[in-house]
């Protein structure tokens, strides 16, 4: 038996991974000199946390460092346990890099262990979707060499939505000019961004209403499922429950059976998308381009 491992970029809830026997390794963010955890709302509540960057503050994300992934694997690989690591997406953080770091350190002292790091490619809810898959083939019967061939053959069949309400994160992030916030701003300018094939966020079109956002990213699920409607899906918001359960009802009245469900973003991403961040995410039949 193998252990699958994954961070808190997954926006799972904690009662998911422990269902799965999957551990995480959290990230960590500094708010008005404030050290906080992402531990899955374990000691910080997450709508508070909300409630700040909704009144403007700007918290700073700290990727995991090489001691922590250290420092996570070890415990695995001491009791000869091979782990493969679901990692957020290396176009969005340099903590992929961290876990290879780790992962050569522990070679040295063990080097006949079975580390796999996987880069997901993903963030949020598209991470979570990965990481489902990984719990469902695993409980199939999946060997390690079997989960991580699937993972090189369909994780770029992810399909990753969002849309934000507050630009002016985004600029702070250096996804959008300061101009193009205000602008946007001004005309109720909605982006729809993705994640691309290198696992980078990028903007793909802009709505005029915040309702013409939800619907397109419900549209744009609707089509990643047309070749599993079966298929789950995830929606995370951060803190805009209202807009997510809109597009929820979207997807359903164009497929009545669709399993949907809604989590929280981490304080993580949310700290670079803002207050009001809706994301969807689906498996689609072809690879993002």
């Amino acid at each position: 038996m193998y252990q699958i491992l994954t961070d808190s970029e997954c926006d799972l809830p904690i009662e998911t991974l422990q269902a799965g026997n999957v551990d995480a390794i959290s990230f960590h963010i500094k708010i008005d000199d404030q050290e906080l955890v992402n531990d899955f709302g374990k000691s910080y509540d997450i709508n508070e946390f909300y409630k700040r960057i909704k009144a403007g503050a700007l918290p700073q994300t700290t990727q995991v460092n090489v001691g922590e992934y250290v420092e996570f694997f070890e415990p695995y690989v001491e009791k000869k346990i091979p782990i493969v690591y679901l990692g957020f997406s290396s176009g969005l953080s340099g903590s992929l890099s961290s876990a290879k770091q780790a992962r050569e350190i522990l070679l040295e002292s063990y080097p006949e262990a079975d580390i796999r790091i996987v880069d997901t490619l993903a963030a949020s809810g598209g991470e979570g979707l990965l990481v489902l898959n990984a719990i469902k083939l695993q409980n199939s019967g999946f060997s390690l060499d079997e989960l991580t061939a699937w993972f090189d053959n369909n994780k770029q069949r992810l399909q990753s939505w969002f849309t934000v309400d507050d630009l002016n994160h985004l600029y702070h992030g250096g996804r959008i000019s300061r101009t193009s916030a205000a602008l946007g701003t001004l005309l109720q300018v909605k982006p729809i961004l993705d994640v691309d094939p290198d696992g980078k966020l990028r903007m793909v079109s802009k709505t005029r209403t915040r309702k013409k956002s939800l619907f397109e990213l419900a549209n744009k699920i609707v089509d990643a499922m047309q070749d599993d409607k079966d298929q789950p899906v995830i929606i995370t918001t951060s803190g805009d429950y209202e807009a997510a359960e809109v597009v929820k009802k979207q997807i359903i009245s164009k497929i009545s059976k669709a399993d949907i469900k809604i989590h929280s973003i981490g304080m993580t991403i949310s700290s670079h998308t803002g207050f009001g961040c809706v994301a969807a995410f689906a498996i689609g039949k072809e690879n993002r381009n």
